[in-house]
């Protein structure tokens, strides 16, 4: 009973811990640079990406990353704090013209700016190292109680580890995809966590979260076409079949191939969806905290200090509840990615019609 209290008092106060650093951090926009808040800016300025690691309660400091940038004069390579104040290092600055807004570029001779080959290690980048690093560890620490504790069920953080591969596995791949579960398991279950690591460090403020990374759609199109590509190299000779010569009525296929324009697009629709949802699902739900944040200093600035107090108060509460809302959204999506792309693995696996009735 004392640890789940203590369990409760410790969620609760990360969720608080969150909502603060969400406010800081629009507080910090709203009041940088002019008096005018501009909410469309503030809101994509925290969803986009980044050359520093900004720190929730202290602004005027950045956590400096890598700068790598093929310029036309070389290679250059130097920390971001060299150019997040508006300076420029070695011909380089941050752009803040309407064309480059927010990237890296290079200032040439007579004034203008050119975009450069960049290899920088952004906060986006940094995010998803770090979120690899930590399903790392979660993997190894499970190997590593099997090795020394044989088939003795783990407790604490460990057992919910278990609890959560048990669940994905044995409730969702194998029921799916029958005797190729263990073939494709692996991939399936570093999706599902890789996901989820990335969804709960998005909700964190505080380094090392922050990153909007599932919010970032060329995140998602990679990981939706890693499932693409797997589903294509392991379709077999049946699914090809029913793609390119379905079993319709002749005129359904032949001479106007309709179904086959069909069965193609679906090929691609597939992981579209798959990128789309996934994007749109995160993105959502950071933007709605942030709305409902910035809805303080809207009001405080067209009615004054009283009523932006009385929207504080609501927007407080609704800021908490849809922090825990978004921290079950980021368990559905991980697991809705995961259990779509082994369907349509499965799928690809299809065998022909008269093995199945041997069965």
């Amino acid at each position: 009973m004392k640890g789940k209290i203590i369990a409760y008092v410790v969620g609760l106060a990360v969720v608080v811990l969150m909502g603060l650093g969400y406010y800081s951090s629009v507080q910090h926009r709203a009041h940088s640079g002019n008096s005018e808040l501009n909410p469309k800016e503030t809101i994509f300025e925290h969803l986009g990406d980044a050359y520093g690691w900004e720190v929730p309660f202290n602004h005027s400091s950045r956590i400096p990353l890598p700068i790598i940038a093929w310029g036309q004069d070389g290679l250059h390579c130097f920390m971001s704090n060299r150019i997040t104040g508006g300076e420029t290092f070695e011909g380089f600055k941050i752009s803040t013209s309407e064309e480059h807004h927010g990237k890296l570029v290079q200032v040439l001779p007579d004034g203008s700016e050119v975009r450069p080959w960049d290899f920088s290690i952004t906060k986006n980048v940094a995010g998803i190292i770090i979120a690899a690093i930590v399903v790392v560890i979660m993997v190894m620490g499970l190997r590593r109680w099997y090795a020394r504790n044989g088939m003795k069920a783990p407790r604490r953080a460990t057992g919910f580890l278990e609890l959560v591969v048990d669940f994905v596995y044995s409730d969702t791949i194998r029921p799916i995809l029958g005797k190729h579960a263990a073939k494709y398991a692996p991939y399936l279950l570093t999706a599902f966590f890789f996901i989820l690591t990335m969804n709960l460090l998005g909700l964190i403020v505080i380094f090392p979260g922050g990153a909007n990374l599932t919010g970032n759609i060329a995140v998602t199109l990679v990981l939706a076409l890693l499932t693409f590509l797997i589903t294509t190299f392991s379709g077999t000779r049946e699914y090809w079949k029913e793609i390119f010569w379905p079993e319709v009525p002749m005129a359904l296929k032949c001479p106007v191939p309709m179904m086959q324009i069909i069965e193609v697009l679906g090929i691609f629709t597939k992981p579209l969806a798959l990128m789309i949802r996934l994007f749109a699902n995160m993105m959502s739900g950071h933007m709605v905290v942030l709305v409902l944040v910035l809805l303080i200093f809207i009001f405080t600035n067209l009615f004054g200090v009283v009523v932006g107090g009385g929207t504080a108060l609501f927007s407080v509460a609704f800021t908490l509840f849809m922090l825990l809302l978004d921290t079950l959204v980021s368990f559905i999506q991980a697991y809705v990615f995961t259990i779509l792309s082994t369907i349509f693995i499965s799928m690809a696996l299809v065998e022909p019609h008269h093995a199945e009735s041997t069965h």
